[in-house]
Parts: C-alpha cells; structure tokens; sequence
C-alpha cells in the first residue's frame, strides 16, 4: 500500500448522530436510524433505541398522471400483506402448544387464551407451525401491476389534528403524518391515547409522556395501560429499524421495565389484546419428539413481534419451501440443455438450478459472470428467465456481461412495484421459469415475502451475493438465514476478484487485514490526526489527488462514512465537497444544478444522481439515467447531497475509486461488514483516510455482524424435510 505524508488541521470532536442509534451509538448512523450492520436484540431492547430520521421519502417521477416507481411499490406492499392476512384467516384455528409452560411465560399464554375465548378482543396467536401443504397457484394476481396509493389525509382531518398538537404542546408540523397514520377521527384518538403519538416516525416517548401530560393532567402516570401499550409497539418498531424480526420475551419486558413500565407483562398482554403485538412459541428443535412424561417441559422461546414482519417472514418460509419441495416433471429437457450449454464456473450453478427450485449462489464481483452465464444460457434454451439487482448501477453492471443487453435484467424495485420484468399468466404469478436476484443480502423479509409469493409453482429461483457484505436495512437477514438453514443447494464461486483491491477484500472477508502490494497505487492510505484535516483531506484527495495521480476524475468517486452527523459525517463532507466542486447558493432547498444526489426514493433505498434544475414542478434530478421530479415538499426527506454516502446507501455499487473515510470517532462503529462493504465498493483506485489507528485491524478480526433475531431459520425447518449440502 502507498502512504501519503500526513499533514495538520483543525481538530474537532464527531458530534452524535440525529437520533440515537437502535443501540445508543453515536456518529455512525444510517438512514434507516440505526448503525450499519444492525444491533442486537438485546441492545434494542434495552430501551436504548430512539427514533431516528430515515432521510428517505416516498419517490416521485415526471408526469402526474403516472404512478412513482416508490408509490407503486409501497402500495404493492399492502396489497402483498392483505393478501397474506387473508391466507392466514383461511387456515385452521390456533395451534394447541405450550401447555407445558412456566412461569411470567405460562402466564402470559393463559392470558392470551383468555382473548381467544372472547374475554378480551380477538387477537392472533403464533404456535409451533405446521408443514405448508403444497398450495396452487393464486386465483388473483399477488400485486396489482399499478395499484392505487394511499389517499391523502382530508384537509379537515389535518386541521383538527393540528389542533389537538397544539393543544399538548407538539409540533404543528406533524398533523399531516398523525392524519395519515391514525386516520379519520384522529384528533379523538389523540386526545383519548395521546400516546399513539409514538406511531410517528422519530417521536420519542419522553415526548410523547410530555404530550400526555399536557392533555391529560393528573390521569397520566407511568402506569397507565395506554402507556405501556404503546410502549410496547414502540420497541419492536426499533427492533424493526435494527433489522429484527420480533424480540424474545425477556429482552422486551426488560426494555419496558427499563422506560418505567412497571408491570411489563400487562403492557405486553394489553398489546397482544388489541392486536398491536403477536406472540410466538418456537420449539428450540422442532424435530424432537413429544416428552414422554407429562411433567417434562418441552423447550420453546417465546417471542413478540409486529403483524406485518410476521406475516411476511411466514409467507416467505410458505414460498420458500414450496419452491424447494416441488419440481415439475415435465420441464427436465430444457434445463438439462441449459446445464449442458453452460461452461466453466456456472457450470456448477446451471447443474443445481436443473434439479432443484432453490439454490444459493455466493461470491464476490467478479462471480456476477456466473449468474450472468446462466441467464444467457437458461434464456438460450427457450426457458423464460429473469435477472434482478439491488441497484440500478447494479443493472448496469449486469447487462454488461450480458450479449442480449437489457432484455432480461431489471431492479428488484422495478419487479415488484411493475415497472420491470415479464408479465403475468392468467393465475396473477410471474410469467417466469427461472428468477435470478443479484446483491440477494439486501432483500428484507417483505420484499423477499412479495418476490417469493410472486414465483409459479415450478419456477426456479437463485439467490446470488456476497455473504461478507452489509445485510439489509429492513428487518430480517434473508440471505444469511438461508445458508445457516441449508435447506437448498449452496454453490460457491470460485472466482476471485482481482488485484491488488480483489487481495485486500478477500483478505478482510476471512478476518484479516493485510499489507497488500499496489505498485500502482490503487491502494493508499492517508493517515490523519483530527476531524478537521480528516475532512480537508478527502477533499483534497477527489478534487486533486485521485484525477491527477489515478486519473479517476471528481464525478467518478465515491465518498464513504460510517454516519450522516458528526464533524466527519456526510452532511459535512457533503458541505466541504459542494463548496469545492460545484459551489453554489443552494437556490432550491439548498440544491444548484450539478450536485450530486443520493435520492431514496422508499425508505431503505437510495439512487445516486444529479441535480438537473428546478422550477414549480419541483426538484429536477437524474437519476441512473432516468429523469425524476421530486416535489418542493419532499425534498428536504428524500434529496441529500451525494457525493458522500454510508456504507448502506453505497451497497450495490461500484465507483472507480473510493475514499473511505476512517475518523477517530468512528472506531465503535466499525465491522466486519462495514469494512468490507466500504472498500469493496472501489474498482480501480481506493483511498482511505485512517484515524482509528489498531482499531481497524481489530474490526476486522473481532467486530461480527451484530445477531438478528428472526424466526425463518425455524419455520423452514418445520417445512423442509431434510437439508441439501452444497
């Protein structure tokens, strides 16, 4: 590696992140309010997770007639969940289990069996699943290819919500999101449970109690049922941002204890009651038998989690093991023609594809030829085929491997809200025998539940990426429970990346960080002292350095970060690019024609492009080539400057070269992931400007991702027979 002299500058301390993190970490957040890599459940649960902004919006494109690609994908979402909810009011009554419970546990279940024999409103228990019988194809279409968006919230709704803000000393501006959260009748609400305030995105409940208060006076106290119901809501709402799919029972009546909920139990009971909240019982091994003696307990982990992620986690293991457990007979000549056509290292994958519905595919960038390899030539034997990326950059770099172009590529966005991909057959599924989906570690469980459910039975599905990168920034980690179920044939690649930046990558994926050769410097290292010469270096570095010495111009760098706020964090990267490279007022919500944008069109989702101009349509960008107008008032949520990005908004791309920026600040929050998903985003030429002195190397040793809890590994063990080695 080269080294650059080091040189002085102003010192200055990394200020925290806006809103804790899901663990109370500072400097080092993502738009999805919470550090990369996610947090623990029993961090979250602790009650250290506050809100924090998303800085992503719902998307808006050219042409009001038309849906946005981001309207059309929130909007599938529901109909997805609706469809799911019906699936499962149309199965059998609740499961008889834990009978053998005890303790705060036994007690629990009792009192959700008393809802369920009508004392209390109805609410929905989980047990021990049973085996998914193989379902037929949907009689209605699983999304509606341009469905409807949601309403807005009438005029009237808003004023009197205002009202009732007012009234407890809130934020005026957040009438419309209360009207549209709560609905009609939303004032009322408020002012009866003024701590369904805590449904808002980034309200805290030391602001809600304060809301309370004010509006109720001597009612409100720590122990009102109210209260800790929606504290309970609140807390897997942060589990959720921290990427989990529900919290075990201990961790939760912990973290409400921990918020001055004194009777936790209740407060969970009292959400389940109202349907706020579902509960769990997990065998902790499925596949044992019954105990014999009646006194014997059967070992189980009780679990809390919200509706919509449950819902989604189990529609997804129903897909999942329908893609594996069924195969149709009929279809072996063309996959075994494709299998044949194929050739070196996707020779293996076009094997396992023929024979089997589901099949994992791992490797760094340079093992995207494979997958590449097997589109070509699955599409080449008359088998509808289909690839999907994370990313638009991502589509790009996929349809360069491919001779047919874009024909056969598209976003996983663009699949799912209808913008790409093939057509539908008459029972609404995919018109698909095969499914590839690149960058397969960011898909969530809801969008991973929609692409699944979307697949005819007999389709093939491949799920390809690298195990080593960040995983999602919604909840669940599809990818990586799926190679710990090994519930389907898992092909590694053997292609390595290459270089001096392929050596250094792999090296960091197996915990080391070594001292790689780069005799032409595409790997540097500058070593800085403070924040100060930290920020005056990267800017020296894209502005100067990098053209000059690597010839990688300004525009074709990336900037990454490990958080938004603080002295080294994008917005004051961003602040010290913009002034260098395209210096301007900011004419429109701090926007000039020129900036780099990263755009989020969805929370979670993030596009780089550039500012066209802006006129009283809104915001002109360009965005992956494709023109978007985004409206005045969703600017300031969904348009940041983009020059510097987090490691999330940078997953699923590739720069020619890339400046990682390492301030002393940021040690605690550095990974395994993070490193490698940062440093891997560099084609030609990386730059990383080092203040964290041993705390790197140590990272990459010791800082595992951080556990997630879901239950899919479980749910598909109750449905798969037996596993399937690689």
């Amino acid at each position: 590696m080269s080294t650059e002299p080091e040189t002085t500058g102003p010192g200055a301390e990394a200020d925290a992140e806006e809103g804790a993190t899901a663990g109370g970490t500072t400097g080092a957040e993502e738009d999805s309010g919470r550090v990369e890599g996610g947090e623990s459940a029993t961090a979250v649960a602790a009650g250290d997770a506050e809100a924090g902004g998303s800085g992503s919006g719902d998307g808006d494109s050219a042409g009001a007639a038309q849906l946005s690609e981001a309207e059309a994908e929130l909007a599938a979402q529901r109909v997805e969940r609706e469809r799911i909810e019906r699936r499962k009011a149309e199965k059998a009554g609740p499961v008889e289990a834990g009978a053998k419970l005890s303790g705060k546990a036994a007690d629990l279940l009792a009192a959700i069996r008393a809802v369920e024999s009508g004392e209390k409103p109805t609410a929905t228990v989980f047990a021990d699943p049973e085996p998914a019988p193989r379902r037929a194809p949907a009689a209605e279409p699983v999304r509606a290819p341009q469905p409807a968006p949601a309403a807005a919230p009438a005029a009237e709704t808003v004023a009197a919500v205002r009202g009732a803000l007012t009234e407890g000393g809130a934020p005026e501006s957040l009438a419309p999101q209360v009207a549209a959260a709560l609905g009609e009748g939303a004032d009322i609400l408020l002012r009866d449970d003024p701590w369904q305030l805590l449904r808002i995105t980034g309200v805290r409940p030391d602001q809600a109690d304060g809301f309370a208060r004010a509006l109720l006076g001597a009612e409100c106290g720590p122990d009102d049922e109210r209260r800790g119901r929606a504290m309970t809501g609140w807390l897997l709402e942060q589990a959720a941002l921290a990427g989990h799919t529900a919290l075990e029972m201990p961790a939760l009546l912990a973290a409400l204890a921990q918020r001055s909920v004194p009777d936790p139990e209740a407060a969970v009971q009292s959400a389940v009651a109202e349907g706020d909240a579902l509960v769990f019982q997990d065998a902790l091994d499925p596949g044992a038998p019954e105990p014999e003696d009646d006194e014997e307990e059967r070992p189980v982990r009780v679990l809390v989690g919200l509706e919509r992620y449950a819902l989604a986690e189990e529609s997804l293991a129903d897909g999942l093991a329908r893609l594996v457990n069924s195969q149709s007979k009929d279809a072996s000549a063309p996959w075994e023609e494709a299998a044949a056509a194929a050739s070196r290292g996707a020779a293996e994958l076009a094997a396992a594809v023929a024979g089997h519905g589901l099949v994992l595919h791992t490797g760094g960038e340079a093992a995207r030829t494979e997958p590449a390899a097997l589109l070509t030539t699955a599409r080449s034997a008359g088998l509808r085929a289909f690839a999907a990326t994370h990313t638009p950059e991502g589509h790009r770099r996929l349809t360069a491997l491919l001779e047919d172009g874009e024909a056969a590529v598209g976003t996983v966005a663009g699949l799912l809200s209808g913008a790409e991909g093939p057509g539908r057959d008459a029972e609404g599924a995919l018109d698909l025998d095969l499914l590839i989906v690149l960058d397969a570690p960011q898909l969530d469980v809801e969008g991973a539940a929609m692409l699944v459910e979307a697949l005819p039975d007999g389709a093939r599905l491949v799920l390809s990426g690298d195990p080593a990168v960040l995983w999602s920034v919604g909840p669940g980690r599809v990818f990586a429970d799926l190679l710990a179920a090994r519930v389907c044939p898992q092909i590694a690649s053997r292609t390595p990346d290459p270089g001096p930046l392929g050596e250094l990558v792999s090296g960091i994926g197996a915990g080391e960080l070594h001292q790689v050769e780069a005799p032409g410097k595409e790997i540097v290292i500058v070593p800085v002292r403070d924040a100060g010469e930290a920020v005056h270096r990267t800017v020296q570095l894209v502005a100067d350095s990098v053209p000059r010495a690597i010839g990688v111009p300004a525009e074709e760098t990336v900037v990454i970060t490990p958080g938004h706020g603080g002295a080294v964090g994008t917005r004051a990267l961003n602040t010290a690019l913009k002034e260098r490279l395209n210096p301007g007022p900011g004419r429109f919500g701090g926007f000039d024609p020129g900036d780099r944008i990263a755009y989020s069109p969805a929370p979670g989702r993030t596009v780089p492009g550039q500012v066209v101009n802006a006129d009283a349509d809104g915001l002109h960008l360009s965005c992956a080539g494709a023109p978007v107008v985004v409206p005045e008032e969703r600017v300031e949520q969904a348009v940041r400057h983009g020059w510097a990005l987090t490691a999330h908004q940078a997953v699923g791309g590739r720069w020619p070269a890339a400046v990682v920026v390492l301030p002393g600040d940021a040690a605690p929050s550095l990974s395994r992931p993070w490193v490698y998903t940062a440093f891997s985003r560099a084609e030609r030429h990386l730059s990383v400007v080092h203040g964290v002195a041993q705390a790197l190397p140590k990272a990459v040793a010791e800082a595992l991702p951080k556990p997630r809890t879901t239950r899919l590994p479980l749910l598909l063990k109750t449905q798969v027979p037996a596993p399937t080695e690689a």
